[in-house]
């Protein structure tokens, strides 16, 4: 089923934080409203297993609704406090996010244009297509959640750091090359290292055969 005939079919909560009345902007061009509203943050709110706004934890958005000829032009900003995991070091961090967007929720009876849709068969399919992707009003309401999804998940980092000079952790043995700068392995190279065991068995074997020679000699001293 095409986005637009979910949207439309699907009865929006005036009780859902998320869902906007337009009905004080009418319908009426030009006309304006300025929201402000704290809202608790839907599940799921950014970059799974990498970081999101806690569901529930506090979003602040500041809205511009304009009713324009086509629907309502809704531009605002959210600001929340988002929490993850630094891929560096794996501490776990917290970020301020502010994500800006602008979206256009279309009247279901009006074409982009704002002119009524007609009731051919033909355009319906037409309409069908166009709609696709559009957001709607239904009953003077409107949905923010997708916008707001969009708008946090583009304004993350994909890889976040719990600071720009972070160390991070030491490959070897992972330990925090925030907590211990100076920590560090002594490089070895293992070619070096079969010369110097090559070394040490042919050591071994010209001591043993000194220890040898040493007892002929004494042998022959007690003859």
């Amino acid at each position: 089923m095409p986005k637009a005939g979910r949207a439309l079919n699907a009865r929006l909560d005036h009780r859902n934080p998320l869902v906007f009345d337009t009905h004080e902007l009418g319908r009426r061009p030009g006309a304006l409203q300025r929201l402000s509203r704290s809202v608790p943050g839907p599940k799921d709110l950014g970059i799974e297993g990498v970081i999101g706004v806690p569901e529930g934890a506090p979003v602040e958005l500041e809205l511009r609704l304009e009713s324009v000829m086509e629907g309502v032009l809704v531009t605002g900003t959210a600001r929340a406090t988002a929490e993850g995991e630094c891929v560096r070091c794996l501490e776990p961090l917290r970020q301020q996010v502010a994500a800006d967007f602008q979206e256009m929720f279309s009247y279901p009876d009006a074409d982009d244009r704002g002119r009524p849709k007609t009731a051919s068969s033909d355009k319906d399919t037409v309409d069908d297509e166009d709609d696709e992707g559009r957001l709607f009003i239904e009953d003077g309401l409107f949905d923010l959640e997708p916008v707001l999804r969009d708008a946090v998940v583009l304004a993350l980092p994909m890889q976040p750091v719990c600071r720009e000079d972070c160390a991070g952790l030491c490959s070897d043995c992972g330990t925090s090359l925030n907590e211990n700068p100076d920590h560090h392995h002594d490089a070895v190279d293992i070619r070096w290292a079969a010369l110097q065991g090559l070394t040490d068995s042919l050591g071994t074997g010209e001591k043993d055969n000194m220890s040898g020679a040493e007892a002929g000699v004494d042998e022959k001293q007690e003859k």
